[in-house]
């Protein structure tokens, strides 16, 4: 009998050894990377019969009992996964258990344009393209905004997304983010501003961002607009013209152009355009709210990236005759 308990004891330990060198021995894969998805509601059993089905040379059988005896397997998360070269059984569990997702991120860039943040959509690694097949108004009805212009509606930041996430999600988070960031500055204008709504200060500050060269002159150049929109004045700044040509800017702005009307040419027509000409981040929003006291009316760009700022037209048009000089010699 004493000899009976010896071997079965010897046979546990022989188990346990060899349980102890399975799971902590790397799994052969097809590739240097898998992809592995796991479905929401999916079964232990089911998790490891996926595993088996991405290539990995590792049996289904042991790996669902190695996830029972663990006591961890109904911890196991849905997601989309990266299985790398050297990863064992242990370590899958421990990514499986921690929701340790394949993620990828997208940047979103202030100052730009809904078509730049299609086509950075577009071109998104491993996002699924939803909006491919969609026009604009169908966009903004899934995102439940029938009837609303995307432009600007997205807030400029970095997004991190699992593999094979929806565009769609993507945008409702960025959308959702600029919700709160426009609330936030809303809550904080200044009682004499010429802004009627929301929707008025998201123009504004896509405006602000497009004529920012410096973050120093972004107050004084949310003041010189705000001045002439108290006074009925047109806002005649060339980034609104140039959003209305649309496709047909050619990276040359002309006096004819300026003489084209287009609902975006504040040259020929008073107050805001229709819609924002871009993202607008947070500092530009802040700064369209609560724009720096000037008496200024005018401002003209130096070519390094700051503007003179003037309070009469005779100034400024000394101004424009100095640094046009410059910049066309």
């Amino acid at each position: 009998m004493r000899r009976i308990l010896l071997w079965a004891a010897l046979l546990v330990l022989v188990a346990g050894a060899a349980a102890v060198w399975w799971v902590s021995r790397p799994i052969p894969l097809p590739a240097p990377t898998v992809d592995l998805s796991i479905e929401p509601g999916r079964t232990p059993r089911g998790v490891a019969d996926d595993v088996a089905k991405t290539g990995a040379q590792v049996d289904a059988n042991l790996l669902y009992w190695w996830f029972r005896l663990s006591g961890q397997d109904r911890l196991i998360r849905a997601g989309s996964y990266e299985l790398d070269a050297g990863i064992t059984p242990r370590r899958l569990l421990a990514k499986l258990v921690r929701g340790d997702e394949a993620m990828r991120a997208l940047v979103l860039v202030e100052g730009w344009n809904w078509r730049q943040v299609r086509a950075a959509l577009g071109k998104a690694e491993q996002l699924r393209p939803d909006i491919a097949s969609m026009d604009d108004a169908a966009v903004m009805t899934a995102l439940g905004r029938p009837g609303v212009a995307p432009e600007g509606h997205f807030f400029p930041d970095t997004y991190t997304y699992s593999k094979g996430s929806a565009d769609l999600d993507v945008l409702r988070r960025a959308m959702r983010a600029m919700d709160n960031h426009l609330e936030a500055a809303w809550g904080l204008r200044r009682p004499d501003t010429p802004l009627k709504s929301p929707a008025d200060l998201l123009t504004l500050a896509s405006i602000v961002e497009k004529e920012t060269g410096r973050p120093d002159d972004r107050g004084l150049i949310a003041g010189v607009f705000t001045n002439r929109l108290k006074v009925n004045m047109p806002l005649q700044t060339d980034p609104t013209v140039i959003y209305g040509m649309g496709a047909a800017f050619d990276g040359n702005l002309r006096k004819r152009d300026l003489q084209t009307d287009t609902p975006w040419n504040t040259y020929m027509r008073n107050g805001l355009p229709p819609t924002p000409i871009a993202m607008p981040g947070r500092a530009a929003l802040l700064a369209a709210v609560q724009p720096q006291t000037t008496d200024a009316l005018y401002f003209v760009s130096r070519g390094d990236g700051t503007s003179h700022f003037s309070a009469s037209l005779d100034e400024h048009n000394r101004a424009v005759n100095q640094y046009q000089r410059r910049a066309n010699k």
